[in-house]
């Protein structure tokens, strides 16, 4: 595992240990940013399901000014923020022991709005129709992020969840990424 591009490209990054987390191959992180990026000038960036934090640092890599790192496993959290030194990257971070829906809450009051939102949960217990609903009902996209849904081949999630629609459905093996964004002529808050 690897930073696939960027200002830290070709660093090695750490797996989070035992079996609790599957990080995302370099290649679906590759395939991931070359729809939507590659590079970018600034912003912010939420990793809802950090496991070794490998999405939220290639977003950091290729010019996103911030992210905010969210798991509910220890180690997860250490193995992001070993990761995230290994960058030189723990002042563009915040990094969070939570709930995923928990966490949205705490976001909500701080009135963030992200430019990437990577969504990658476990594949057993997932609730992704219910995190894009909770993203899209408190409007934290920027009127020109994306939302990154990492999830089994299998599973099929709605054209549109709430004001957002999805713009690309990918599958690489037994991986299926679906990336959604506001509806066209949503007149929603500005960046």
């Amino acid at each position: 595992m690897r930073v696939v591009s960027g200002f830290k490209k070709g660093l090695h990054l750490k797996a989070v240990p035992g079996t609790s987390t599957r990080p995302t191959t370099d290649k679906v992180k590759e395939a991931i940013f070359n729809i939507i990026g590659p590079y970018f000038e600034g912003g912010n960036g939420l990793d809802l399901f950090g496991g070794s934090g490998g999405l939220g640092i290639e977003a950091l890599s290729r010019g996103v000014d911030k992210v905010i790192f969210v798991d509910r496993d220890q180690k997860a959290i250490q193995t992001i923020k070993a990761n995230l030194e290994t960058c030189h990257y723990q002042n563009q971070a915040e990094v969070y022991r939570n709930d995923a829906f928990r966490a949205l809450k705490a976001i909500i009051k701080r009135d963030i709005k992200f430019d990437l939102v990577f969504l990658d949960p476990p594949y057993k217990a997932q609730k992704l129709t219910e995190l894009i609903e909770e993203i899209s009902n408190h409007h934290l996209l920027t009127n020109e992020g994306y939302i990154i849904a990492e999830h089994g081949s299998e599973v099929v999630l709605d054209k549109s969840i709430g004001n957002l629609t999805m713009v690309r459905h990918e599958l690489y093996g037994i991986i299926g990424v679906s990336i959604y964004r506001l509806n066209e002529g949503w007149e929603g808050e500005t960046k």
